[in-house]
């Protein structure tokens, strides 16, 4: 299977829908499985736009040639964070951060741009009376000292 190819047909079908989706990551394995997760800048992925996308892609490969199975899902909110879009999107959320070293990071995510990640993280100190408060510790963090980002999904 040509991996250029598929991206080139979902790439249409996303330009078509013009809704700010985008293609997050997309594999082919030995066995054809062909896996597409999208994002979109605001807002989630409808059904409708994966199955749009899945159809472009399917009604344009032949069967004939090459047996296939193709998944197209919504990248997930359980899932890491791995498209430049996907940092933009989520600026000003809480996030954990997985460092190359395995130090893990609960932070908000202040702002993102070209491979630096801008991290506000709020650490609990207490004072020589012994009363609590909270810091903001501002962090600033290179993508090549990051192993896994992720959004924290609280239900409070």
């Amino acid at each position: 299977m040509d991996k250029n190819r598929i991206i080139q047909l979902a790439q249409e079908r996303i330009d078509v829908l013009d809704k700010g989706l985008f293609i997050v990551d997309l594999t082919i394995s030995a066995k054809n499985v062909i896996n597409v997760e999208l994002d979109m800048e605001k807002g989630g992925v409808s059904i409708e736009d994966c199955i749009s996308v899945s159809r472009n892609i399917e009604h344009n490969l032949n069967r004939e040639i090459e047996d296939f199975e193709l998944n197209v899902s919504s990248a997930g909110m359980d899932r890491p964070l791995r498209h430049e879009k996907q940092f933009l999107k989520n600026a000003g959320r809480k996030i954990t951060v997985l460092k190359t070293n395995g130090e893990l990071i609960e932070a908000t995510l202040a702002n993102y741009k070209e491979g630096t990640f801008w991290l506000s993280v709020e650490r609990v100190v207490r004072n020589e009376k012994k009363k609590k408060s909270i810091v903001v510790e501002e962090l600033c963090l290179d993508k090549i000292e990051i192993k896994e980002i992720k959004r924290v999904i609280s239900f409070k």
